[in-house]
């Protein structure tokens, strides 16, 4: 187990600054408030304590266990770096030209746990942002960028149409363009710099 003052000594504002930023805009609770008012509207209520403690287990488990899975399959941390890099730059340009890449079209129906907790807070996006942001950053920088959004995350989803009605749909809308520029040159610069790492491998 870590230390508390090994932990505390790793820490760096900067890297959980950018973390937390990275985070905030893939996650995009602030963009998804229509979605779960429409959801509220055709009696498909969202319990905010739920999905948050869900999404959080699943991104933490995924953040600690990704990697072993990675080794299963003989995959290096900067070749998923890569893939995710990939994936962060198909979901800016969802958020940039307003059109729809990732579908989701499973059979589940309840509300809390599809499509809050997954796709849209633990779905692949978070997933690999994760574990390409620990190509980069240390673990305690990001866990606690990772907290705070959940935090936030919660609190959107507590109070969804008093969010809507403080920010409005434009005000939503050209922050989700704006996170969407952000996502796409966080995009290039993690796919330069692991396409790098990798190619000082080989």
């Amino acid at each position: 187990m870590m230390s508390f003052d090994y932990l505390l000594g790793r820490l760096d504002w900067q890297q959980t600054i950018s973390a937390f930023i990275v985070l905030f805009a893939v996650l995009d609770v602030f963009g998804s408030t229509p979605i779960i008012i429409d959801l509220k509207q055709k009696g498909r209520p969202v319990n905010a304590m739920q999905a948050t403690l869900i999404s959080s287990c699943l991104l933490v488990g995924f953040f600690f266990a990704g990697d072993i899975l990675l080794r299963l399959f003989s995959v290096d941390i900067e070749s998923f770096a890569v893939a995710g890099a990939l994936v962060i730059f198909l979901m800016a340009l969802e958020m940039i030209l307003d059109i729809e890449i990732f579908k989701n079209i499973g059979p589940i129906k309840e509300a809390t746990l599809v499509p809050v907790v997954f796709p849209l807070l633990a779905g692949a996006g978070s997933f690999t942002t994760l574990l390409s942001l620990r190509a980069e950053y240390a673990t305690p920088n990001i866990l606690l960028a990772l907290a705070v959004n959940m935090i936030i995350v919660y609190c959107v989803l507590r109070a969804t149409e008093r969010v809507e009605r403080i920010l409005s749909r434009s005000a939503i809308y050209l922050m989700r363009k704006f996170f969407g520029i952000i996502l796409l040159a966080i995009a290039v610069r993690l796919f330069t710099a692991n396409l790098s790492a990798l190619l000082l491998h080989t």
